[in-house]
């Protein structure tokens, strides 16, 4: 495993909130979603982002987005339309002013907007957001720009094709869709970033860099390859084939931090993950993890991430908070109106006023909502 392979892997989507969005002008969403991670690609039509904070950027046909965690934007039609829906946490949609939507409703599985069902769309947006992120991949995510627009002129055919097998996806309903949806939306966003990681202005992360250096990115590969392994400096600069002092100086100058130093987050990050997902005791965790007892495990894991191993496996953060999201609540509407998991869709009967709640996609009714909306 080389260290790219090592970091874009563990940015895994497991329930990832997957919608095609049929708009017609004049349209304009305003998201203030807590997604740590989403991706936006323009499969048909054109459009105008604006970050908050930021100037406008014209998109076209084919471009794509990757948007970070923190700051909310607008996507329109054209900068002047006002937003007419607002897109807040868990997909919570109502009208700017916190008024029930009546504009955009729902279109089908996985579907909404303001189009109507028997005419074509101007513009079609495909957005997939990540509920959550791994330990290993926040490093990654930290070190995105808050926006990343990958321009199709620039995204090649490898994007194009993944764009159109997620949207093709999308747009049906079949047995075991969530998780197709879920890796479609892993491999697009790894090659959204491939992208991005090749331009002259990009800023990658130190470790992207350092990979194709001939001493330490086969170091990173060693360590990610096999973190459990006894490594030492000495070590790993035989065999990169240089004096412990040039490996030590080269791979802190390359990575921004000194080998040991990564080593330890790298095996305290995955050890993390596999205490947040799995059920491997303490003590396997601390084998795999590189160490020879769980005291000495624990004792590391708690100076890094804040809390003793047995305390983070059941969410606890060293303020008491959740470490991670958790997962999005189903909704259940009075009056009868079922329940609604990911992929089952729902007979809806949107009416003025109606308050949507888009759970995996598939828009839902809120609590205290009679079936079909609102009388």
């Amino acid at each position: 495993m080389d260290a790219v392979t090592g970091l874009l892997s563990a940015q895994r989507a497991e329930g990832a909130f997957v919608l095609r969005s049929l708009l017609v002008p004049p349209w304009s969403v305003r998201v203030e979603d807590d997604s740590p991670l989403t991706l936006v690609v323009l499969t048909r039509g054109t459009g105008w982002l604006t970050p908050d904070g930021r100037p406008p950027q014209r998109l076209e046909q084919g471009d794509a987005l990757l948007v970070r965690g923190g700051r909310g934007y607008e996507l329109a039609d054209e900068v002047t339309t006002p937003p007419q829906a607002v897109i807040g946490p868990g997909q919570v949609c109502r009208k700017p002013d916190g008024s029930p939507l009546s504009d955009f409703r729902d279109l089908g599985v996985r579907s909404w907007g303001n189009a109507r069902l028997d005419a074509a769309p101007g513009t079609v947006l495909l957005t997939g957001s990540y509920p959550d992120t791994t330990q290993v991949s926040r490093h990654l995510v930290a070190h995105l720009p808050e926006v990343v627009v990958v321009r199709d002129r620039e995204a090649g055919p490898t994007v194009r094709s993944l764009v159109d097998l997620l949207a093709g996806e999308t747009a049906g309903d079949q047995a075991g869709q969530g998780a197709v949806l879920d890796r479609l939306v892993d491999v697009l966003t790894v090659a959204l970033l491939r992208a991005w990681f090749a331009r002259d202005e990009a800023q990658p992360p130190p470790w992207y860099a350092a990979h194709d250096d001939p001493v330490v990115g086969p170091a990173l590969r060693l360590l990610h390859h096999e973190p459990e392994r006894p490594w030492t400096v000495a070590r790993l600069a035989a065999e990169g084939g240089v004096s412990r002092a040039t490996f030590a100086r080269r791979f802190t100058e390359l990575v921004g931090e000194p080998p040991m130093a990564y080593l330890t987050r790298w095996r305290l990050d995955l050890a993390a993950d596999v205490l947040r997902d799995g059920d491997a005791t303490v003590a396997a965790v601390a084998r795999r993890a590189g160490y020879g007892s769980p005291y000495s495990f624990s004792t590391a894991f708690t100076r890094q991430h804040g809390v003793p191993p047995s305390v983070f496996r059941r969410g606890g953060s060293a303020g008491g908070e959740r470490l991670h999201a958790p997962q999005r609540d189903q909704a259940l509407g009075e009056g009868g109106h079922r329940r609604v998991d990911g992929d089952q869709r729902v007979g809806l009967q949107p009416g003025d006023g109606q308050v949507l709640r888009l759970v995996q996609g598939v828009p839902a009714v809120l609590p205290g909502d009679p079936p079909g909306g609102p009388a």
